[in-house]
């Protein structure tokens, strides 16, 4: 059985992409996100709160936990007090008690207790949705991505934390697929993605996977048939529901990324982003004091990419975009390639987590990667 199942893993969207070998085909879905499912079901209940699960994607979650603590009672294991921070102390000032993971769970049971359950993955969920595609529900493999900024230091920046996990493993091995973790080789620091392989391995499968959801974007961007077509070197920009990312690559090789937050961007900041990544010259510090994630440069993409200014894409190299909010670089200088990764610009992060596991294990069921 050639069955693999990839979960991207957004903060407005799971995008869900099973591949069948034994059929030769394809299925994928685009569905309401982890943490808008869990928001909405907060926001219906009325009352005190228990609070269990682990680490999920936070936003509006960590938003309505904390209104409702200032009102009532809100009990929360130390595995699901992540989710709103790293500190406990900071979630314990937010008025939220943070007990253990038994006693949250126990609390749970009390009468007239609400309870929230935390994760970012749903067995049952998952279930329906790969039924309703039809689709047998068992796995050769389960890939999954997430953004993961890594539990960083006491007085370290999550941002800065972030950027030098990723800087150094891309000055290693500057090929963003093998940042694909099988679940028992997570770096310590990724707890999230951590939580996530353990809640993907109560899914029918054989082996668990998990992987950035920025390096998943830029090796599923990378499959768009224009960057093929680049023997110089090309841009890949996946402007999602909450981040950016920006990639220079020739080939397979990373060159240089940045990462944004897609409520801050615009195209005049894009354009800047795009023109320093492409000549080699952007600045980590730079992009991080604007209020940006960062940026890791290697060099530059190619010499005539430098400073152009032109809309002719023979004046620059590919700059391929993807991603649900794309269209806010509509007004870009640059000549942008609207991608499309397996036909379907939704499919990035899955297509980027496909590539990854086929090239991880030398096998392509869909026969599209090697």
């Amino acid at each position: 059985m050639a069955r693999w199942l990839m979960l991207d893993i957004g903060a407005g969207t799971l995008d869900l992409l099973v591949v069948d070998g034994d059929d030769g085909q394809s299925y994928k879905a685009v569905v309401k996100s982890p943490i808008r499912t869990v928001a909405e079901t907060i926001a219906a209940t009325h009352g005190p709160l228990a609070v269990t699960g682990g680490e999920m994607g936070g936003g509006r979650v960590t938003a309505l936990l904390k209104e409702r603590a200032a009102s009532q009672k809100v009990v929360i294991g130390e595995s699901a007090a992540a989710t709103l921070h790293h500190d406990p102390d900071r979630v314990a000032g937010w008025g939220l008690e943070i007990v253990s993971d038994s006693d949250a769970r126990l609390a749970a049971q009390e009468k007239g207790m609400g309870q929230i359950h935390l994760a970012d993955v749903d067995p049952r969920r998952i279930a329906s949705l790969v039924t309703a595609l039809g689709v047998p529900f068992e796995f050769e493999a389960v890939a999954v991505c997430a953004q993961d900024h890594g539990v960083a230091p006491v007085g370290v920046s999550h941002l800065e934390y972030r950027h030098n996990l990723f800087a150094e493993a891309l000055t290693r091995t500057p090929l963003p697929h093998t940042l694909l973790f099988r679940s028992d080789e997570v770096p310590g620091s990724f707890n999230r993605l951590a939580t996530i392989a353990a809640s993907a391995a109560e899914l029918p499968t054989d082996s668990v996977y998990v992987m950035d959801s920025g390096m998943a974007a830029i090796t599923g961007a990378a499959i768009d048939p224009h960057a093929s077509r680049s023997a110089d070197g090309f841009v890949v920009l996946d402007i999602a529901t909450s981040h950016t990312v920006g990639a220079a690559l020739k080939g397979e090789e990373v060159l240089g990324i940045f990462e944004y937050h897609t409520h801050d961007v615009t195209a005049a900041i894009l354009d800047d982003l795009l023109a320093g990544l492409m000549a080699g010259t952007l600045s980590h510090a730079a992009v991080l004091a604007q209020g940006g994630h960062g940026a890791f440069v290697r060099r530059a993409v190619t010499p005539q990419a430098r400073g152009s200014r032109s809309r002719d894409p023979k004046a620059q190299c590919p700059i391929i975009a993807t991603g649900p909010k794309r269209r806010l670089a509509r007004d870009s200088r640059y000549a942008l390639v609207w991608g499309a990764p397996w036909g379907d610009n939704m499919m990035t992060g899955t297509v980027g987590l496909y590539t990854s596991l086929a090239r991880r294990r030398k096998e392509d069921p869909a026969g599209r990667v090697l």
